[in-house]
């Protein structure tokens, strides 16, 4: 992580405005109110993991908002997943209220507005995490926005602990190594989320995201399997391939797109990662389950434009 702004590197009469320009573009716009501009301090650090932004600041007593005025200057292809660290934060949005306290996180919409109140001695992480995969894992997670996600339940704490890690990896791991970290992220919030909303309004789009999760982490752990099939993926969970595949079909998918996708972005992975340049192609492919060459190239090249064997010559000059 590095940080981008400190109030001790600023005269205490510029320290306030400095941050709030700072943060404006860093975290997102809104209209700042500290309980005192002259005692004013804060901190900001910045990295990324993956596809995920992060965002860790500090600060004193301070109460934002986030208004319609300051959505429409700027769209966000963002959904921000919230830990406090330490002290707390009061937080609104739509039409909820949840204060958090240290190890507590949730799920903010910067299209949406909201509020949120520090207390003195706050420290707060934000992941920025794209909404489209998110989305992807989730459906709709408006029903999911301002849940308080506790430390009571073990998968929980993983969220919470794997989140506190991921700023120690920024700009230290690998890309391929970041972005596994980053699936690895988006795939423990959702399961989170999802959670928490059926815990609290027992909704049955939750119910459905929860099985998703699951047939998801299913395909995953099962990639380099060439048995692995809509059959297999189906029995492993306890439900029919017609019911998989119809709740699979909001999302526009099915189970065997699914493992297809799966297993070719990890080959594309593979093929780009500088640590294993001289892998032959047949080895990635049926590494991760492919056995037909002459498929795995044929599918390959409609995911990404390219053949297999260009993806990798062109990486291996870089």
């Amino acid at each position: 992580m590095r940080t981008i702004f400190t109030t001790k590197d600023v005269h205490p009469r510029d320290r306030f405005e400095y941050w709030h320009s700072v943060a404006c573009k860093e975290i997102v716009e809104h209209d700042s109110f500290p309980t005192s501009r002259v005692r004013f301090e804060a901190e900001i650090e910045v990295g990324s993991v993956g596809t995920l932004d992060l965002v860790a600041f500090e600060n004193t007593p301070l109460r934002v908002e986030h208004t319609h005025a300051h959505i429409s200057r700027r769209s966000s292809d963002q959904l921000f997943f919230c830990r406090e660290a330490s002290g707390s934060v009061s937080m609104e949005q739509d039409g909820r209220q949840i204060t958090l306290h240290p190890g507590d996180m949730t799920l903010l919409d910067p299209a949406l507005p909201y509020s949120a109140t520090f207390s003195g001695g706050s420290r707060t992480l934000v992941l920025k995490l794209p909404r489209r995969e998110l989305q992807a894992r989730l459906g709709n997670p408006r029903s999911m926005l301002t849940r308080r996600i506790q430390l009571d339940a073990t998968d929980d704490a993983l969220t919470s602990s794997f989140s506190t890690a991921l700023p120690g990896l920024a700009g230290l791991v690998r890309p391929v190594c970041g972005q596994l970290a980053a699936n690895f992220m988006l795939d423990l919030v959702a399961l989170s989320l999802a959670k928490a909303a059926e815990s609290t309004t027992l909704r049955v789009s939750s119910t459905k995201a929860m099985a998703i999760l699951e047939i998801r982490a299913t395909i995953k752990s099962r990639l380099a399997d060439p048995e692995l099939d809509a059959q297999s993926v189906a029995d492993a969970v306890g439900l029919s391939v017609r019911y998989i595949n119809k709740i699979l079909a909001s999302q526009d998918t099915s189970i065997a797109r699914l493992i297809l996708r799966e297993r070719l972005e990890r080959c594309r992975q593979a093929l780009e990662d500088p640590v294993q340049p001289y892998r032959s192609l047949s080895e990635v492919a049926f590494g991760w389950g492919f056995s037909d060459l002459t498929h795995f190239g044929r599918c390959f090249k409609k995911a990404y434009g390219i053949s297999p064997s260009e993806y990798q010559l062109s990486h291996r000059k870089t």
